[in-house]
């Protein structure tokens, strides 16, 4: 167990609920092993970090579940998701099902035995063949599959408002290219770039999602894995060269400055694109941002776009960063093993997909509500150098630990040097347990 599990006092009380309300009351329900069997009654807790109108789609997504089991979903939403399972791993008081920050904590939760392996809940044989074959491996451990995809999304994209300017016919290609253009056009947006980092406990990960992608477009996939595994120090000259990137080229030509950057939340950074003069001019964000803040109120393709991030070194023009929402069971009970059975179908992700914001893991579910949704979905399928989102996949305290500095950084309370050195003093300390 890592010496990194962190407790925060103002989330005690949603440990208590947990703690009155999962594992204990639905293991009745049904006999262990039966496969579901009646579920009339039962209760499954779920904690997410989906809050608003995502939170509102995943309770879709479970009601058709709920009405043909008559068993019940109990969710709760919180940005606190990390210190809530991390209290939770050694007292035990953890929900049934639970969004997972990410493949490296994961690993963690089934090493201390927490999570329960899902090969005898899932039929293994069709969950393998319609999911994405890198979505399958990074829920798996020793072989063992303890995670689940519920949705997934492409980071890194470029997004647009074409009545300032529409890059479709001819989007750049380079990341000169972008910022050449990007200063032609600018008309009379007030930046170049739109930028919010603030998500309450979780606030900084829109930054790290920057770093990671001109990272990845810079020094390629294999430096990038050796990153996020601990191999290639933060203080290396490649990763100085992504912050200095991130620096220089974004936060200096941000809307607001970064001070506003801090203060402003991510699902609603994008919105000065459709102010009257525009606040900024381009805004970069994962695909799921057409479900969030302004954007399910203008309509894709006339008020809103999106291209790839471009090439920075052209050899690793193909590499694309995707990420996605896992999902774990800590408790095995019926009822618990029923819905995770669900939740991996096209039908249950077909939901999702059909209000917006999420691609799909499942290759079968295909129900997406515009354009802009399947070319996502496309970019995702035929992606040939594709990496997981870094800080996810990071130990806990360095996950944390990015975030944090990723604030400092952008408000102006540290220089680069300054967060990179603090990030390897971290790194040399959560690498080693």
């Amino acid at each position: 167990m890592r010496s990194g599990w962190r407790f925060i006092t103002p989330l005690v009380g949603l440990v208590l609920v947990l703690a009155a309300c999962s594992g204990g009351n639905n293991a009745g329900s049904a006999p262990a092993g039966s496969g579901g069997g009646d579920l009339h009654g039962a209760t499954v807790t779920v904690i997410g970090t989906w809050t608003d109108v995502e939170q509102t789609n995943f309770l879709a997504m479970v009601k058709p579940w709920e009405d043909q089991t008559g068993a019940k979903v109990k969710y709760q939403g919180t940005r606190s998701i990390n210190d809530i399972l991390a209290a939770g791993i050694p007292t035990g008081v953890l929900p049934d099902l639970a969004g997972l920050p990410g493949p490296g904590q994961m690993k963690e939760y089934a090493d201390a035995g927490a999570l329960k392996p899902l090969d005898d809940v899932l039929d293994v044989k069709t969950y393998t063949g319609e999911t994405s074959p890198g979505l399958v491996k990074l829920g798996q451990v020793d072989g063992k599959t303890y995670g689940v995809f519920i949705k997934a999304s492409i980071k890194g994209l470029i997004w647009f408002n074409p009545k300032l300017h529409d890059y479709t016919s001819a989007p750049p290609a380079t990341w000169d290219d972008l910022k050449t253009q990007a200063a032609a056009n600018k008309g009379n947006a007030k930046a170049i770039w739109c930028l919010g980092i603030s998500s309450g406990d979780a606030s900084g990960w829109p930054a790290t999602d920057w770093i990671e992608s001109i990272l990845l477009r810079q020094a390629g996939p294999d430096v990038y894995n050796s990153w996020w595994q601990g191999k290639t120090k933060w203080t290396d000259p490649a990763i100085k060269a992504a912050f200095d990137t991130y620096m220089n080229d974004v936060v200096a030509n941000t809307y607001g400055g970064g001070t506003n950057a801090v203060a402003t939340k991510f699902d609603l950074a994008g919105d000065p694109l459709f102010a009257t003069p525009p606040g900024c001019e381009l805004f970069h964000q994962a695909s799921f941002i057409t479900g969030l803040g302004k954007f399910p109120k203008e309509k894709s393709g006339t008020d809103y776009n999106f291209f790839p991030f471009p090439a920075i070194n052209d050899q690793f023009k193909s590499a694309v960063e995707g990420a996605g929402d896992l999902f774990g069971m800590f408790h095995d009970t019926p009822a618990a093993k029923s819905l995770m059975k669900y939740l991996v179908t096209a039908p249950a992700q077909d939901v999702w997909v059909k209000a917006g914001g999420a691609l799909s893991a499942n290759k079968n579910a295909t129900d997406y509500p515009d354009d802009i949704s399947k070319r996502s979905a496309e970019i995702l399928s035929k992606a040939t150098d594709f990496v997981f989102d870094a800080s996810d996949n990071m130990p806990t305290a360095m996950n944390a630990a990015f975030w944090t500095h990723m604030v400092t950084l952008t408000g102006g309370k540290e220089t680069v040097d300054q967060a990179l050195a603090a990030l390897q003093k971290v790194a040399d300390d959560a690498y080693s347990q």
